[in-house]
């Protein structure tokens, strides 16, 4: 058990998630420089904070749910095309905060009263809540789609996919849109937009595999009927 636990938090799997989760977020200040910038400390200790109490919750209720996400680039049995669209959602997430410090660096953008940033914080918030909470509440809850036969994969309709079909990556899309008005960066909204349409494809392209894959999906995609956004999609 032990030694399983040794192999699946490997070196590797630790120093990226040092990367992901404490380099990335805090890339507008160390871009920037500016060490007085409250937004940017704001912005990277809620990701932080999201992060890690959001895994602990959840490791709580499903001790092996870390394990499979810290494994999702060796499963064999991920669907092709999520090879390709994973590490897009990935590279995407990175992108924000990269651009949101150049834009601090050279001025680029003109800054948001503070009204709207406490608003955007808000949203930031929410969706971290909304997805937080579709972590804990779905033990399937992989970073890679694929059926988890070996998990005795089943479909999850309690706690937020009462809602939406999708709310993990609902709450990434309230947060991503967010942040730019937070960090004052007009220019973040191009990766915000490029990783909004891979996530709606990303979406798409799950619910389907779930459909035709999963047992109960279809029954269960009949009584809620959205996937992201209620009365839209």
């Amino acid at each position: 058990m032990k030694n399983n636990k040794r192999k699946t938090f490997s070196r590797r799997v630790i120093v990226q998630m040092v990367f992901f989760v404490v380099i990335i977020p805090f890339l507008p200040l160390l871009i920037a420089w500016r060490w007085r910038w409250w937004e940017a400390w704001t912005y990277a200790l809620v990701c932080i904070l999201g992060f890690v109490i959001s895994r602990a919750l959840a490791a709580r209720r499903s001790p092996d749910l870390l394990a499979e996400r810290a494994r999702f680039t060796r499963h064999e049995n991920a669907e092709p095309w999520d090879r390709l669209l994973a590490p897009l959602v990935g590279l995407g997430g990175g992108l924000i905060p990269l651009v949101a410090g150049l834009d601090a660096r050279f001025d680029w953008s003109p800054t948001f009263s503070l009204p709207i940033k406490l608003a955007a914080l808000s949203v930031i918030l929410a969706g971290y809540g909304l997805g937080s909470y579709a972590l804990i509440e779905n033990r399937y809850f992989s970073g890679m789609v694929r059926i988890q036969a070996d998990r005795g994969h089943r479909v999850v309709s309690s706690g937020p996919y009462r809602w939406v079909r999708h709310p993990g990556y609902a709450g990434a899309l309230l947060a991503y849109l967010a942040t730019p008005f937070f960090l004052d960066t007009l220019w973040a909204f191009l990766p915000v937009l490029c990783l909004t349409m891979v996530l709606v494809i990303r979406t798409a392209r799950e619910d389907q595999t779930l459909r035709d894959k999963l047992q109960g999906y279809r029954d269960y995609a009949k009584r809620v009927r959205y996937r992201l956004l209620p009365g839209v999609w």
